[in-house]
């Protein structure tokens, strides 16, 4: 089978890397197309996975516009000469636009319900959009649900191997204690009219944590000059055994929030932008959500303040997780019996935990 797959955010390299080499060691043809976002690229190629750039794309409406037209010649013409059998995506409107042009199916995965552009930019376009049971949107009579969360895909101990090592590149003892604060760059389309932490909180929060432990700051745009000393400065592959390790987690990003909600990391997540498995993750006490800061000092000091919460954390994590299914085994399932895997789990959704 040919799979032409289009990646657009450092998250989306993580949820298929496994299903990339998994499927190319069997023998299938695979193409990728990547947007220069972030570490996106580096991750690719720290992962030894062969890409073609699609460009970097733009911040505002119209120069995302003109990108898509862009974006959308290049995949096409791509395309056309890998000759795919379907298209595979985290919710890339470039792939299901292409897809519908040369007659190919695209399957989707998206867990973002409140990226309302961009389910629409993609959706019309889709054959099959997967979500986790939890989506709090319904998508029709093509959208499939799965017992889990994407991260999973990357996180989950079959494929996830903390490396300690990585404490003496933080110039850290295995006892020490430390905090990752993450702020993001509120540029994306669901995040117009969103803001994040002020410096003045942020500055108060690093004084309070520094009392227990040392700061880290992992930052997706500028950061103020003052607060340069605590940027976390890493091999992007290396970011998940620092999530591990870490004592907490406060951001205002969902994926790390998340990703800590599947290492057992304790975890608070502070935005006003919500989604179905943040909720589930709250609800299993996965993470603590916050739409303000009002009440993140507060839980801040009771998680510091307790040296046997991350214990507790991780027993919790591996209680929570014991029923949810093996995301990427039915990633490569469904995508190597498409269209019969899709007419069985339409018929029985429950099919999906007989996968092996």
């Amino acid at each position: 089978m040919r799979i032409f797959i289009d990646i657009g955010h450092p998250a989306h390299v993580h949820y298929f890397r496994y299903i990339i080499n998994k499927l190319k060691g069997d023998g299938n043809g695979i193409f990728i197309t990547a947007r220069n976002k972030d570490v996106t690229h580096q991750l690719l190629n720290n992962y030894n996975i062969s890409f073609t750039s699609r460009g970097s794309g733009s911040d505002s409406l119209l120069g995302k516009f003109l990108y898509l037209l862009k974006a959308n010649l290049l995949l096409f013409r791509l395309a056309k000469d890998f000759k795919p059998d379907l298209f595979l995506s985290f919710a890339s409107p470039y792939a299901s636009h292409v897809s519908s042009m040369i007659r190919k199916p695209h399957i989707a995965f998206t867990d973002t319900e409140h990226a309302k552009l961009g389910i629409f930019s993609f959706l019309p376009f889709t054959d099959i959009v997967f979500t986790p049971e939890v989506y709090k949107s319904d998508h029709g009579v093509n959208h499939l649900r799965f017992h889990g969360y994407m991260e999973q895909c990357y996180l989950q101990k079959q494929y996830f191997e903390p490396n300690i090592d990585i404490l003496k590149k933080l110039q850290l003892e295995e006892n020490d204690k430390y905090v990752i604060i993450r702020l993001v760059s509120w540029k994306a389309s669901h995040d117009i009219g969103q803001k994040g932490f002020s410096l003045g909180y942020l500055k108060r929060l690093i004084a309070l944590i520094e009392n227990k432990a040392r700061v880290f700051l992992s930052v997706e745009g500028k950061i103020s000059s003052d607060l340069e000393k605590y940027k976390l400065s890493i091999d992007p592959t290396d970011i998940h055994s620092i999530l591990y390790y870490a004592e907490l987690f406060i951001g205002e990003g969902a994926t790390m929030a998340s990703e800590c909600a599947i290492l057992g990391t304790p975890s608070i997540y502070v935005n006003s932008l919500s989604a179905g498995s943040l909720e589930d993750q709250a609800k299993e006490n996965l993470i603590h959500m916050f739409n303000s800061t009002d009440g993140v000092i507060e839980k801040t000091q009771e998680i510091l303040g307790d040296d046997n919460y991350k214990a507790r954390q991780k027993k919790i994590c591996s209680k929570a997780l014991k029923n949810k299914i093996d995301v990427n085994k039915l990633i490569e399932w469904f995508i190597l019996n498409y269209p019969d895997s899709s007419r069985k789990l339409q018929k029985n959704p429950d099919f999906q935990y007989n996968i092996t």
